[in-house]
C-alpha cells in the first residue's frame, strides 16, 4: 500500500494544470520537492485523458465550422438530442437494474420459504420464483447491452476519427 502524498488535491490539480501548459514534470518536480516518478505516476493517465477529450472537441468544432450555418444547427440540435437518448437510455438502465435486484430479492425470500426435503411439494412457488428471476434476468438486458456497446466503442487512439452514424451511435452497425 502506498503512502499518502504530502500534497493537497489542490497542489496536485495545479501540477497536472501547469503540465497541460506546457511545464516539464523536471521542473514541476523541483518546484514542489517531489520525486518526478510520482508526478508521472499520479498524473500521466489523467493528462492524457484531458488531452485527447480536448483535441476531440477541437476536430469536432472545426468540422462543424466547415458546414453552412444551417447545418451547424441541426448538427447542434442532433448532437444534443443524442446526449438526451443516451442520458435517458442510461437512467433506464440504472432502473432496470435496481428492478432486477429487488426481483433478485424476492426470489431469494421466496427460496427460502422452500422445504428442502420436499422441495417440488409447492410448484406455485417454485413458478413464482421462476417467474421473479426471468423477469429479473429480462430487466438486466438494456443495461447489459449498454455495456456492451460502451465496451465495443472505448476510445482508442490508433483509428481515425471520423463523424459517427446515428446507426453507429445507436450500436445497430459496426463503425
Amino acid at each position: 500500500m502506498s503512502k499518502p502524498s504530502r500534497l493537497s488535491d489542490t497542489q496536485w490539480a495545479e501540477i497536472e494544470k501547469k503540465n497541460l501548459e506546457g511545464v516539464p514534470v523536471r521542473q514541476l518536480a523541483r518546484e514542489y520537492d517531489i520525486a518526478e516518478g510520482q508526478i508521472r505516476r499520479r498524473i500521466t493517465a489523467q493528462v492524457k485523458n484531458i488531452k485527447s477529450v480536448a483535441n476531440s472537441i477541437v476536430y469536432a468544432q472545426t468540422e462543424l465550422e466547415k458546414l453552412p450555418l444551417t447545418a451547424q444547427i441541426t448538427a447542434q440540435t442532433l448532437a444534443y438530442k443524442m446526449r438526451s437518448v443516451s442520458s435517458n437510455l442510461a437512467s433506464v438502465a440504472d432502473l432496470n437494474a435496481a428492478t432486477a435486484h429487488r426481483l433478485s430479492a424476492l426470489a431469494n425470500q421466496q427460496v427460502n420459504l422452500i422445504d428442502d426435503t420436499k422441495p417440488l411439494e409447492n410448484m406455485e412457488l417454485l413458478k413464482g420464483i421462476s417467474a421473479l428471476t426471468n423477469m429479473s434476468n429480462e430487466s438486466t438486458k438494456a443495461g447489459i447491452e449498454l455495456l456492451k456497446v460502451n465496451k465495443e466503442k472505448a476510445f482508442d487512439d490508433t483509428e481515425d476519427k471520423k463523424a459517427m452514424t446515428l446507426d453507429e451511435f445507436y450500436g445497430l452497425t459496426k463503425p
